[in-house]
């Protein structure tokens, strides 16, 4: 099968790369046609726009911004993608939204795998992020080796919908960790700990998550250079509250976090890192969380 990849952004460009490492014959498409020159070198082939790739393959991978950037593009495909070939989204989308898109899709004849990762941009370029996939089982595993050239952990969660629900959950949870581990480090900062250590200790501990042990680093060196924005963030946790309200469930925490990363986003705009979220605390206190030894990026 031959796959088209559009959206070689931080974390489309290495989902995009784990395809071409692992042997299949991919076409790439961006706005920036610079994103894909390591792609060409790689192996894969060039095409100018999302109609021409979706012409020249069997099934084509998203990876895009907003829902809204995601039907524009998928409108293009639609246009010359082969009836029975396969659309599958990468990008982050309300379940509502992604539902609307695949039926847009499924009307032409194309079928449909949401698709969206969670775990990092670092574990993408090492081609171990997790993938949640929603939709039908037969076409899950009609494609499932590609989703594990991306991926390490691959989850099937149901029907079309329900990864956007568990993804929408999984990066909720994500951004409260990150606005209490900036608490929690500033705790440590004021308390006169050695934030280094204190670091090391809350990641032996029982208050340890998955965040403090990644996000955190970056937090201490200062580059808070996560690849994910304050709008990305602003925009998933909206998903959040929006599934609070539809199914009845109090997410105090998560509106607590909702009002906390817009108030980052007046003050560092909405393409800021999303882990300079906890620069709003140091900048209040006027106390910074660094500590020697961390990485500025994450491998």
């Amino acid at each position: 099968m031959k796959y088209g990849y559009i959206g070689l952004g931080n974390l489309g460009g290495h989902l995009a790369m784990c395809l071409v490492r692992n042997g299949f014959d991919v076409v790439v498409n961006d706005l920036d046609r610079a994103l894909a020159e390591r792609h060409i070198k790689a192996g894969a082939t060039w095409a100018a726009s999302p109609a021409e790739l979706a012409a020249r393959v069997d099934h084509v991978f998203t990876c895009l911004p907003s829902p809204t950037v995601s039907e524009k593009v998928l409108s293009q495909i639609l246009t010359t993608l082969k009836p029975c070939g396969t659309w599958i989204e990468n990008s982050t989308n309300g379940r509502d939204e992604m539902l609307r898109l695949a039926a847009m899709a499924e009307a032409k004849g194309v079928r449909v795998l949401e698709a969206p990762v969670t775990g990092g941009v670092h574990l993408a370029a090492r081609g171990e992020i997790t993938v949640l996939v929603g939709g039908d089982a037969v076409l899950f595993a009609k494609h499932e080796k590609a989703l594990q050239a991306i991926g390490k952990k691959i989850f099937h969660m149901g029907p079309l919908g329900s990864a956007a629900v568990i993804k929408v959950i999984t990066n909720m949870l994500a951004f409260i960790h990150l606005v209490a581990d900036a608490e929690a480090l500033m705790l440590a900062k004021r308390g006169g700990l050695d934030l280094g250590q204190a670091w090391a200790a809350i990641t032996a501990s029982s208050g340890t998550s998955f965040v403090h042990e990644t996000e955190g680093q970056l937090i201490l060196n200062g580059s808070y250079d996560i690849a994910f924005t304050m709008d990305l963030a602003l925009k998933d946790l909206g998903f959040a509250t929006n599934f609070g309200k539809e199914f009845g469930v109090p997410l105090e925490l998560a509106e607590l976090t909702f009002e906390t990363f817009k108030k980052g986003k007046t003050a560092y705009g909405g393409a800021a890192q999303s882990t300079q979220i906890a620069k709003l605390l140091e900048d209040t206190l006027d106390t910074s969380l660094r500590a020697l030894g961390f990485p500025a990026r994450l491998e």
